[in-house]
């Protein structure tokens, strides 16, 4: 089914959707308290708009994730981000925001290329995608940024700064970003039917609708005598 990005309902989703975005990253700076780096929970959301809407409106999701998650740093209330900020200001601003868009336009690739064969194996592949990715080119930033991570290991060596990242920093996240995303892509599912189901129904003309123009089809034109 062909979705116009732009349309009415798309915006009222997408609003609904960003709001949820704004609001989880929030709650998942509680979690920063304990691990190095907070949950993002926020995939769930930018998920949902990239296999409902399309890949573009995924990209928006995940850019506002990335916005939200530099203005945390910047206002210091995610210290990890906050010193990386401090010490590459854009290479960590760029790492935000491209792995916030990759983690939105992928999924929703993805899913078209795959829903044509599978529907269900498309939204279980999206679903996991968003967390590989995020975590991924959460890594490879890093990596650019090394000089910085050296500041928390030992002797500030490769192997050590690898080591923190894939293990301390990034490993338990995306083990836990992964098994909720695994745990939830049934519900993403079921969300993603009723939400096409109801788009469906509301592209239906109506009873007397359909009463109107089989009337005015089958009535005899007339002409007006002036």
């Amino acid at each position: 089914m062909k979705r116009k990005l732009f349309s009415a309902r798309n915006i009222a989703l997408m609003g609904v959707l960003m709001a949820l975005v704004v609001i989880l990253q929030s709650i998942a700076l509680v979690t920063s308290i304990f691990l190095p780096t907070s949950l993002s929970f926020v995939l769930i959301p930018i998920v949902l708009g990239a296999v409902i809407i399309g890949p573009l409106a995924g990209g928006v999701l995940g850019f506002l994730f990335g916005i939200i998650v530099i203005i945390f740093g910047v206002a210091g209330l995610d210290q990890f981000t906050s010193m990386l900020l401090a010490n590459e200001p854009w290479l960590t601003v760029l790492t935000c925001l491209l792995k916030g868009i990759a983690a939105g336009v992928v999924p929703g690739l993805l899913y078209k290329l795959i829903a044509k064969k599978n529907r269900y194996a498309a939204l279980v592949v999206a679903s996991l995608s968003a967390p590989i990715v995020n975590t991924g080119l959460f890594i490879v930033g890093c990596l650019m940024i090394s000089g910085t991570i050296a500041g928390f290991t030992a002797n500030g060596t490769m192997s050590e700064i690898v080591y923190f990242l894939f293990i301390g920093c990034a490993g338990w996240n995306f083990i836990i970003e992964f098994s909720i995303n695994l745990v939830l892509g049934p519900a993403i599912h079921r969300v993603v039917l009723v939400v096409e189901k109801q788009l469906r129904r509301n592209r239906k003309p109506s009873a007397q609708e359909e009463g109107v123009e089989n009337a005015q089809s089958t009535s005899p034109q007339t002409e007006k005598i002036s």
